[in-house]
């Protein structure tokens, strides 16, 4: 929601890297000095490098993904996982499969720098309300730095929202494309003259909204589940210390992120969609390659929602949900243990203290 970009911007990726310094910053309410900004520093240039192996290492799916949310349902050329990914590769090449990484993966630094700096705020603003009404001694609850992650995702996700943007679609780019976007810049600056600025924020209502229910649900069902290995200790998941192994945490985080992403998917597909609204030369896999009827115009949120099921069915609305469930648990591993890797050789030490 977001996704991505809060996704999605709000990734597995981002909370790995983020929550230690994150909770120190909230609950200790530190000023920045010389030592804990160099660790911040290497926190992002471990969390960037992380995250952008492991979006590299899944970018195939994130990209059929993508393809399958917007095709022109008159023209289906990419039907299913594995079939999808062998078209591509037939008639793209390996390159196709990896169309729109870069600039994904360039979005991470500065997407989690907004998300560090906004959360650090958003934490004071939150905890100096909670005291007034509380009391001066009150400290934050995990609902309280639930809404100040919420709300650091956010600003995070509009801040980098243009380049989500056109990352949607350098990614739906095809040999077949009438006009090729040559690179993120280049894909910028002919939005801007050929659209307007208001262009590089479609779409930007319904991941907003999207976080809502991602979060939310996220966090509950996440809560939930490590409350119930505790309790029961299924298959020795659980020793006495009631504390949860690392892997069982990852995968704890794994199945509240697939339960998040499902519920909040249908905003993801309208998103996208708005996305390609306005395109003058548009990817031929949007358009039909010419040879069937023209590809739904989107007059906004709504609008988009009650095309897609009217003319597609309610069905349309989970279009690519395969490819995205199958990424994550490969994602959160890949990203878990690549940053604790440059982490090391960094000589990044991050602790939460009691």
């Amino acid at each position: 929601m977001a996704s991505e970009d809060v996704k999605a911007s709000e990734s597995a990726v981002e909370k790995i890297v983020n929550l230690a310094e994150e909770a120190k910053l909230a609950r200790q309410e530190i000023r920045p000095t010389s030592h804990a900004v160099i660790s911040i520093c290497k926190s992002l240039v471990a969390g960037g490098v992380a995250g952008g192996v492991s979006r590299t290492a899944v970018a195939p799916l994130e990209r059929l993904k993508i393809l399958l949310q917007v095709q022109n349902s008159h023209s289906i050329k990419y039907n299913g996982t594995i079939s999808g990914l062998k078209y591509i590769w037939r008639t793209e090449g390996f390159k196709g499969l990896f169309k729109g990484n870069g600039t994904n993966c360039a979005r991470i630094v500065p997407n989690s720098a907004v998300k560090f700096f906004s959360y650090e705020q958003a934490s004071k603003g939150i905890l100096y309300l909670y005291q007034q009404q509380t009391g001066n001694d009150a400290q934050l609850t995990p609902l309280l730095r639930l809404g100040a992650g919420a709300c650091a995702g956010i600003i995070a996700m509009s801040a980098t929202y243009p380049m989500d943007m056109v990352r949607g679609r350098i990614t739906v780019q095809t040999e077949k494309s009438p006009y090729q976007y040559r690179g993120m810049v280049h894909a910028l600056s002919t939005i801007l003259r050929e659209e307007g600025p208001r262009a590089l924020y479609k779409g930007w209502l319904p991941s907003v909204i999207g976080v809502i229910p991602y979060v939310g649900l996220n966090f509950a069902v996440y809560e939930s589940l490590k409350e119930w290995l505790v309790k029961t200790k299924p298959l020795g998941l659980v020793d006495d210390s009631t504390e949860l192994g690392v892997v069982t945490r990852l995968a704890c985080g794994a199945v509240a992120g697939t339960m998040g992403q499902t519920v909040a998917y249908p905003l993801d597909v309208v998103r996208r969609r708005m996305q390609m609204v306005g395109w003058k030369d548009a990817a031929s896999i949007i358009t039909g390659d010419g040879r069937s009827k023209a590809s739904l115009e989107y007059s906004g949120m709504i609008d988009t929602f009650r095309k897609t099921v009217r003319y597609e069915g309610f069905s349309a609305l989970y279009k690519g949900l395969v490819p995205n469930s199958v990424k994550v648990v490969p994602s959160i591993a890949i990203a878990f243990v690549t940053y604790e890797q440059v982490k090391d050789l960094l000589g990044v030490e991050i602790r939460i203290s009691d």
